[in-house]
């Protein structure tokens, strides 16, 4: 019987505090099958789907938009954490679980018509991802798909992110 992604992930219980069950996807990337594995299914949800360019959030976003970007011939957009970029750009801050984050992205990365797709490894409360894309549609990009490897459902992210066509490869049902 064929592996499944989740085999590959490694849950960890009460880290970082009590009745949490953290998802380690360090497993899935040290794996050569597992990692293989972890693209091919975030390119299967791309299926169809026609775009221009892959942004990945700071940092486990590079790990699986740049080899996506690479296979399917698409540009790669880093969206990186405040002060890391070094032309002209533009930011939002979003909320995080203690105080706030803020993200960037340089101007020219997004041209106005284009189609983007946003690739994270996780989504869990949304707020990075929402953040993304507010980026993206002030630049005059139209956000086409969002694609994690893993969803938390029970934090409830994929709600901020109702408005968009959004793919989990899998799903756990807690937090």
């Amino acid at each position: 019987m064929s592996k499944r992604v989740e085999d590959y992930v490694r849950s960890i219980p009460d880290f970082p505090e009590e009745g949490i069950i953290f998802r380690d996807i360090t497993t899935v990337l040290q794996d050569k099958e597992g990692f293989s594995l972890a693209i091919d299914s975030m390119q299967k949800e791309l299926e169809g789907i026609e775009f221009d360019a892959i942004l990945g959030a700071e940092s486990r976003g590079f790990i699986f938009g740049a080899p996506l970007a690479y296979n399917l011939k698409k540009a790669f957009v880093p969206v990186r954490k405040k002060g890391k970029l070094p032309c002209e750009t533009i930011e939002m801050e979003y909320e995080l679980e203690y105080g706030t984050a803020t993200l960037e992205i340089h101007k020219d990365a997004i041209n106005p018509g284009d189609k983007v797709v946003i690739v994270d490894d996780l989504i869990a409360t949304g707020g990075t991802i929402e953040a993304i894309t507010k980026l993206v549609e002030m630049l005059g990009g139209e956000v086409v798909k969002i694609v994690f490897l893993l969803e938390l459902e029970g934090l409830k992210g994929r709600e901020k992110l109702k408005d968009y066509n959004v793919a989990s490869v899998v799903k756990y049902q807690g937090k």
